[in-house]
């Protein structure tokens, strides 16, 4: 059967943090991820899945463990698989441009779907082989969790794990393997159905609110649309594929533009007085703004970032970075906006 079609990202009504939260990501994998906060039916889900229609192109490994390039020229031909070494020395591709990959763990999922298992086809012929998990399956593209506060303790772990090297390690029996993931992580949670530990809260770069629309016109909008959709998905999804091939293109144009744009000294002075002002130990917090406001001069054409990037990116990178528990995080995020703005305020 095929994919179901997903709403076009162009067709979403209104929440305008957190579609730029998540355009931002893709068009600079350094921010770090999204972590998407709300209540059931606000469309979390529904806008991370849109995202599909945008994905860019991305030189994408032909080897199962993921061997590339720059691996070998960066730690030598040891660096890579013993057939990838081969293959470079007869001078042939590593990698293929492909289109980055929209890959959702479900909650189902369990840890040999997330790191790999033993292929038991080839094993039933004598041969012990592993085969890729979704954590592979998902280098260099998005990997998506929907109700991560949910997930159980060791897939977490092992999320974690990647997020921080890049890669993971999989040991069955005499065979071990090393596969790459590097992701974009976008995660959504309802946090009245419980919290989300520290330690993967912290992997997540941006954090957006999703709250529901408060316009009249908004929600008719958003009414409207959906019932179109779920009318005659194919239809709609063609009534806004301008729109959609106008938004990719954009973010085609500022993945390319991304490494020549610098951040201005007073843009790096307002960010490190924010971070410092609000007492965030985490170094994450202004990593996160600087390549977010990064991302944000590359979107619209210029070559520096400056304060006002900053400005516009502050609440969603440094937002929750003091929370202890998430089941504070109403008054926790009110008080630490308001406070975010008033230091904003006091640095114009």
């Amino acid at each position: 059967m095929p994919d179901p079609v997903a709403f076009p990202f162009a067709a979403l009504v209104g929440q305008s943090e957190m579609k730029t939260a998540l355009l931002l990501s893709v068009i600079n994998p350094a921010v770090g991820g999204v972590l998407l906060i709300g209540p059931r039916g606000t469309g979390k889900t529904t806008a991370a899945r849109a995202l599909v229609h945008l994905m860019p192109t991305v030189q994408r490994s032909r080897c199962q463990w993921g061997c590339e390039p720059e691996m070998a020229f960066g730690g030598g031909p040891d660096a890579v698989c013993e057939e990838c070494a081969k293959k470079l020395a007869r001078g042939e591709a590593l990698t293929y441009p492909d289109v980055m990959r929209f890959v959702e763990l479900p909650l189902s999922a369990g840890l040999s779907d997330v790191v790999g298992r033993v292929n038991e086809v080839a094993l039933e012929r004598g041969n012990f082989r592993l085969e890729q998990g979704i954590l592979s399956a998902a280098n260099k593209s998005l990997l998506y969790v929907d109700e991560v506060n949910l997930l159980d303790a060791p897939i977490v772990d092992v999320i974690l794990d990647a997020a921080a090297q890049g890669r993971y390690t999989v040991r069955r029996g005499p065979v071990a393997g090393t596969f790459q993931a590097r992701f974009i992580l976008v995660g959504s949670m309802n946090p009245e159905e419980g919290a989300l530990r520290p330690q993967i809260m912290d992997r997540f770069g941006l954090r957006v609110i999703v709250d529901a629309l408060t316009e009249s016109t908004d929600r008719l909008a958003l009414y409207e649309r959906v019932r179109a959709f779920r009318q005659d998905p194919s239809g709609f999804a063609r009534h806004w594929e301008r729109e959609t091939l106008l938004l990719t293109q954009e973010i085609v144009d500022a993945r390319e533009r991304l490494p020549a744009i610098e951040l201005s000294a007073d843009a790096g002075q307002l960010g490190i007085h924010l971070v410092q002002k609000l007492a965030i130990a985490s170094h994450r917090a202004e990593f996160t703004m600087f390549e977010a406001a990064r991302a944000r001069a590359a979107a619209d054409g210029r070559a520096e970032a400056g304060p006002d990037d900053v400005r516009a990116v502050a609440p969603m990178a440094l937002r929750l970075r003091r929370s202890a528990f998430m089941e504070r995080f109403g008054a926790e995020m009110t008080r630490e906006d308001t406070e975010i703005h008033a230091v904003l305020g006091e640095s114009v």
